[in-house]
């Protein structure tokens, strides 16, 4: 045999596959923060549920787990923003890692919160209110859409 082909060198050395291993650490604690993000999210939402409880056919009548983690993911996500803005020693990996990992798996509504902010603060409210409308309405009717497709 003699050795590795010269696209397989390539790809070690310098290539994509060596980027790829580089890259894990990140990736993993990509993962790792997204997967504690969906930890927060679960436990928050049942204690909001055991704390309020009104219950029509076994379903809640006000999704208030839903409310507070959406509205306390809203906050996170701002307090994070500014904070690593903020400071040098915050990398944009850190941001990545929490913002992308451990906030986009505990809630992606604090995403939509926080460009909706950024419309507004732009000076362009008027995108911000069609922003604002396009994501309830869009998401309400694909609800429904996906409801009655599942349910033919």
């Amino acid at each position: 045999m003699d050795g590795p082909s010269p696209q397989l060198a390539e790809a070690v050395s310098g290539g994509w596959l060596a980027q790829a291993v580089r890259q894990a650490p990140l990736w993993l604690a990509l993962a790792g923060a997204g997967a504690l993000g969906t930890l927060c999210r679960h436990g928050l939402s049942v204690m909001a549920g055991r704390w309020h409880r009104h219950e029509a056919d076994g379903v809640l009548l006000v999704p208030l787990g839903t409310l507070a983690v959406n509205a306390l993911g809203c906050f996170a996500f701002g307090l994070i923003w500014a904070w690593t803005a903020a400071r040098a020693e915050a990398s944009p990996e850190l941001r990545l890692v929490v913002l992308t990992g451990f906030m986009g798996a505990f809630t992606t509504f604090s995403t939509f919160g926080f460009e909706t902010m950024h419309l507004l603060r732009s000076g362009t409210p008027g995108w911000a209110l069609t922003y604002v409308l396009a994501q309830c309405v869009t998401g309400v009717a694909l609800a429904f859409g996906g409801y009655a497709l599942a349910s033919r």
